[in-house]
């Protein structure tokens, strides 16, 4: 592969593949539950709610997160979806104990791909103005994201 192309993309796998491991730890925790000899059911139902609930949106999140990585810029694209990994971890947690617990965790979740859907979004409207009008303001954009980034940890 092109080391170019490698540079650019290299931090969206790195979250791409932490993803997937969290992916297994929440099939695990659903397997560990399914088989447990209590015969209770609600552990379950949460632990397998909790799990699709998350399953549901992790395309979204994937597709977000590289568009706004390939069109913009990695560094703040993976910044967000580590934290967005950090979120999810906790409305899984959370789902466990009360569903009231997820809450934070759901909501934040949400501020966190509205923030990559408005990376990708800016992205493509420059690309547009580069095309069209030759107009590039993508490093303007770029410093933007990045200190917008921080924005995120704020509760």
């Amino acid at each position: 592969m092109n080391e170019k192309v490698v540079e650019n993309i290299y931090l969206l796998v790195i979250v791409t593949l932490i993803s997937a491991l969290q992916n297994v730890f929440f099939a695990q925790k659903v397997e560990r539950e399914c088989k447990t000899p209590k015969g209770t059911t609600s552990g379950f139902e949460r632990v397998s709610c909790a799990n699709r609930n998350c399953m549901d949106a992790y395309p979204t999140f994937l597709a977000v997160m590289w568009c706004a990585g390939l069109c913009l810029n990695q560094a703040p694209a993976a910044f967000a979806g580590i934290l967005y990994l950090l979120v999810r971890q906790k409305y899984f947690i959370g789902y466990l104990g009360q569903t009231s617990q997820s809450t934070p965790g759901y909501l934040f979740g949400k501020r966190v791909l509205f923030f990559l859907f408005l990376m990708c979004s800016v992205g493509i409207f420059n690309y547009l103005l580069v095309h069209y009008f030759g107009s590039d303001y993508k490093d303007y954009v770029e410093t933007l994201t990045s200190a917008a980034s921080a924005l995120l940890l704020l509760p």
